[in-house]
């Protein structure tokens, strides 16, 4: 648990450092793939998700032959972040009709304690099928595939939609 519990720590602590980031680069492109590039939802997405990963791979280090499913429950959490933090970011503003950011922020840092909290539980479950690990890779893989090509190259809908330009993605395409 203590190793979830500072997973806590580091995930937030990176993720809200990368809100930044790229700016800080001066736009450097390949600092885009694991920065937000503008305010939308979709680039908030990675400032829970990447630091999630780098974490998930210091921990396995210290935790491959003590833990059970260790690669499902990274891609549970993984997943979980973004997930939740779409629904509670979309299910309050339909509610109250408008954004806050103390709201925004509160739903990052649920996020992830959601998406660790679920990690915990599959570390601690008995061994799964070695399949579920290969399909968890698989899986993380295809996420980040689509979190890089969704940074240069995003769908024009609301989820990856800049509400400060009204652009999408790196480039700012209109």
């Amino acid at each position: 648990m203590v190793w979830e519990l500072l997973g806590i720590v580091f995930i937030s602590l990176l993720g809200s450092l990368l809100h930044f980031v790229f700016d800080w680069s001066g736009g450097f492109l390949p600092v885009a793939i694991v920065a937000a590039v503008n305010e939308s939802v979709w680039e908030h997405l990675k400032l829970g998700v990447w630091p999630a990963l780098f974490y998930s791979l210091i921990e396995y280090r210290h935790l491959k032959q003590s833990t059970n499913n260790f690669i499902v429950a990274k891609a549970i959490c993984i997943y979980l972040i973004p997930v939740s933090i779409v629904v509670l970011f979309y299910s309050y503003t339909f509610i109250l009709g408008y954004g806050n950011l103390i709201m925004d922020i509160a739903i990052f840092y649920v996020a992830i304690i959601i998406g660790q909290l679920a990690s915990y539980k599959f570390l601690n479950k008995p061994p799964l099928s070695p399949i579920f690990s290969k399909m968890a890779l698989a899986a993380i893989i295809v996420l980040f595939a689509v979190f890089v090509a969704f940074t240069f190259y995003p769908p024009h809908i609301e989820l990856f939609r800049d509400p400060i330009t009204g652009t999408y993605g790196v480039w700012g395409f209109l």
